[in-house]
C-alpha cells in the first residue's frame, strides 16, 4: 500500500471506529467483511451507502476486498429500490489507500496482469451502475484509491483530503481507468502533469480543477465530506429515477462519441421516460403546484 507516514493518523484512531463497528456485527475481527452495503432508513431511504472498512491496511485493494466490493455493486445494481449510493470509508483519515503492495509483491507477472484486470472491471462496473453515486473521501485517496472515486458520478472530499494518481511513484501507470477518467474532469494537459509527476494534492485544489464537486472544511469527527455527500444525495433523492439513470445514461455514452450521435443517445434515452408513470406524476404535480411523488415506474 502507499505510505502514510505523512497523515494524520495513529493506529488506534485510525481503527477505532471501524474496530468498534466489526465488533457490533460478529463480536470480534476475525471474518469481518472489508465492505458492506448500508440501505439507510427514514428520511434517507433510497439512499444506499458502500462502506469501506480494512483499517489495517488503509482499506487498500487487496483480493477480498475487490472481491467484496464486487459483490457489493452487483448487489446494487439489481435493486430498484436504491436511487442514490454513497461510496464512504469507515476508517478515519482514509477514503482507499490504492494497491495492497503487499499482496502485490506476491503475484508473478502475470498474476498481477489479471488482478489488474479485475480492478479495470470493477471500476466499469461501479461506472456502470444505474443510479447516482457519490465519493465522499475524507481522507487519503490514493493510485486505485482515487480511481475508485473516479469511477463515481460524483466526488466531494474534505479540504485537507489528500488525493493523486501516485502509480508513476512506483513504477507503475494508473491501470484502473485513472488515465481515462481523470482527463475528462481536468483536461489532459493537467492530467499528464499529475500522472507523470505522481503529486498529491489537497482537496481545495481538487475543487479548484475540477476533480471533485466540493471541497468542505474538515470537522472534529472526521466525516465532513461523507455529511455534505448525504446532503447531496438528499437533492438527488427527490428526483424521478428513471428520468435519473436515463440521464446518467445519456451523459456517460454521449461523451464517449461524437455529438450527433450523443444527440442520438439522448433522443433514445428521453423516449424511455415517455410512457413512465412518473413523468405523468411529474406533470400533475407541477399543474397542481404540489411536490412529486415519484415510484419508480
Amino acid at each position: 500500500m502507499w505510505s502514510l507516514s505523512r497523515g494524520p493518523l495513529s493506529a488506534g484512531a485510525r481503527g477505532g471506529l471501524c474496530w468498534r463497528w466489526l465488533r457490533g456485527l460478529s463480536g470480534s475481527a476475525p471474518g469481518h467483511k472489508e465492505v458492506r452495503v448500508t440501505p439507510l432508513e427514514g428520511r434517507s431511504a433510497g439512499i444506499a451507502e458502500i462502506v469501506m472498512c480494512r483499517p489495517r491496511a488503509l482499506n487498500s485493494l487487496g483480493k477480498l476486498f475487490v472481491n467484496e466490493l464486487f459483490h457489493s455493486v452487483d448487489r446494487l445494481r439489481h435493486d430498484a429500490g436504491v436511487r442514490v449510493v454513497v461510496v464512504r470509508s469507515a476508517v478515519p483519515g482514509v477514503f482507499c489507500a490504492g494497491a495492497d503492495l503487499k499482496e502485490r509483491a506476491k503475484m508473478d507477472n502475470s498474476e498481477a496482469t489479471l488482478f489488474v484486470q479485475d480492478l479495470r472491471k470493477l471500476m466499469s462496473e461501479i461506472a456502470a451502475l444505474p443510479m447516482p453515486t457519490i465519493a465522499a473521501i475524507d481522507g487519503y485517496a490514493l493510485g486505485g484509491g482515487l480511481e475508485l472515486a473516479l469511477a463515481c458520478d460524483l466526488r466531494v472530499a474534505a479540504s485537507s483530503a489528500k488525493m493523486g494518481l501516485v502509480e508513476t511513484t512506483r513504477g507503475l501507470l494508473p491501470g484502473a481507468g485513472g488515465s481515462q477518467r481523470l482527463p475528462r474532469l481536468v483536461g489532459v494537459g493537467l492530467a499528464k502533469e499529475l500522472i507523470f509527476s505522481g503529486r498529491q494534492i489537497e482537496g481545495t485544489q481538487a475543487y479548484r480543477i475540477g476533480l471533485v464537486n466540493d471541497a468542505v472544511p474538515q470537522n472534529e469527527a472526521g466525516d465532513s465530506a461523507y455529511k455534505r455527500a448525504l446532503e447531496l444525495a438528499h437533492e438527488i433523492l427527490p428526483q424521478a429515477p428513471i428520468a435519473l439513470r436515463m440521464a446518467k445514461l445519456a451523459v456517460n455514452k454521449g461523451i464517449e462519441v461524437d455529438i450527433a450521435s450523443g444527440m442520438a443517445i439522448e433522443g433514445i434515452c428521453y423516449g424511455q421516460v415517455i410512457p413512465t408513470k412518473d413523468r405523468l406524476e411529474g406533470m400533475a404535480a407541477f399543474q397542481e403546484k404540489r411536490a412529486a411523488h415519484y415510484t419508480g415506474e
